[in-house]
């Protein structure tokens, strides 16, 4: 039996907060001015939390204190047996699922995540970031956390090898190796994020944003696991070392480990934004709309049933990233005969530049490397045209 086809961006990112389902819909709009009277009252409640946890020392009474008050603005943490953290490691790996993930494993235990994005100054020193003062590369990082984690006195590392956050429900991004060079051994954290009504976070959506629907909601839950620690085995490289942790975490997690990175997240964001601004007819309906999509791909991959097509755009929502699923593999179809699409419109001139790029790429070849350029060839022919 063949393993189960990786997952898409569209499912591993959430770009719609609100469910779709009605009663879900109706529940939320009932709560609504339940949820305003609390967003006020844990603003106010939320600069107290700020102004202490600044005021008091890093220390078990402080992390108790603040999180008996994150209680109180919806935030609830829960861990797994705290003895199954190994208090000689220091580097935590942890999953990312939400821009506040280090705030909350924060109020476990003592541990530092530095700053790898945003501007340096006191917004980022309140988010709890640790700045290192490195605007380099990756590898002036690694030197600087090695020269970090080398005195004993200064807390773990808590490091997000996914580099961006995903809903945490269909798989886990692709690791990045530089966490995995700092030292040989790490400990995993897995991490699981649950809130009634509305989505745990969006893509692209701010920090801030973030911060006042979560004082919306009635309460969001974080789930800590604590992993046993993997050590680096022999001569091991840092790439299959993050390979090997990742798979461990999403075995954990109950998700799939993929290979998408977020450079495409960055892209599937750049996508809906370019299928958001398609330029439809006048006082088109939604209806016609996805049918305009749906033909739009009917003609890029003539071969597929049209029914397969709608039912993909209805959960992507997107022409690039359909015919990306439809390439790869991920939505199983059977190719319609010549038959079946008679009826189809004539192909244009640029219709026929393009299906013969593709065509000039479909011999089989000999070797695996040559295969695969071909595939990427002809891919990226069809997005080209597919954009256009």
């Amino acid at each position: 039996m063949e393993p189960p086809a990786a997952p898409g961006p569209e499912r591993l990112f959430d770009s719609h907060r609100f469910p779709t389902d009605g009663f879900l819909l109706l529940a939320l709009l009932l709560y609504a001015p339940v949820g305003l009277c609390l967003l006020v009252l844990r603003l106010f409640i939320g600069v107290h939390v700020f102004l202490v946890s600044c005021a008091l020392p890093d220390s078990v009474l402080r992390r108790f204190i603040v999180r008996v008050m994150c209680s109180v603005l919806g935030l609830f943490v829960r861990q797994n047996d705290p003895r199954l953290r190994d208090v000689s490691v220091r580097v935590y790996i942890a999953n990312h699922v939400t821009q506040f993930d280090h705030n909350v494993i924060n109020l476990l235990t003592s541990c530092n995540t530095p700053a790898l994005n945003g501007a340096p100054g006191f917004i980022c020193w309140s988010r709890g970031f640790m700045e290192l003062g490195v605007t380099g590369s990756r590898a002036e990082l690694v030197d600087s956390l090695k020269v970090y984690s080398s005195h004993r006195g200064n807390p773990p590392l808590l490091l997000f090898p996914e580099e961006a956050a995903t809903n945490g429900r269909a798989g886990l991004l692709r690791f990045s190796s530089w966490p995995f060079s700092v030292l040989d051994v790490v400990q995993p954290v897995a991490l699981r994020v649950q809130r009634p009504l509305i989505t745990v976070s969006v893509a692209d959506s701010s920090w801030i944003t973030e911060l006042l629907w979560t004082f919306f909601v009635p309460f969001t839950v974080y789930q800590v696991r604590w992993m046993p620690s993997v050590p680096r085995r022999a001569e091991e490289l840092s790439e299959d070392f993050a390979l090997r942790v990742q798979e461990l975490l999403a075995m954990e997690l109950g998700v799939v480990s993929t290979r998408l990175t977020a450079a495409d997240k960055t892209e599937h964001m750049k996508r809906l934004r370019h299928t958001s601004l398609l330029p439809f007819a006048p006082g088109g309906s939604p209806g016609s709309q996805a049918q305009a999509m749906a033909q739009r791909v009917k003609e890029v991959l003539p071969h597929v049933p049209l029914e397969v097509i709608r039912i993909d755009l209805a959960q992507t929502n997107c022409v690039d990233t359909t015919i990306a699923n439809l390439l790869e593999g991920r939505v199983p179809f059977f190719p319609e005969s010549k038959e079946a699409g008679t009826d189809l419109p004539v192909p244009s001139t640029s219709q026929a530049a393009a299906a013969s790029g593709i065509q000039a790429t479909k011999q089989f070849a000999k070797s695996p490397v040559e295969r695969h350029l071909s595939l990427q060839e002809r891919k990226r022919a069809l997005y080209d045209y597919a954009r256009r």
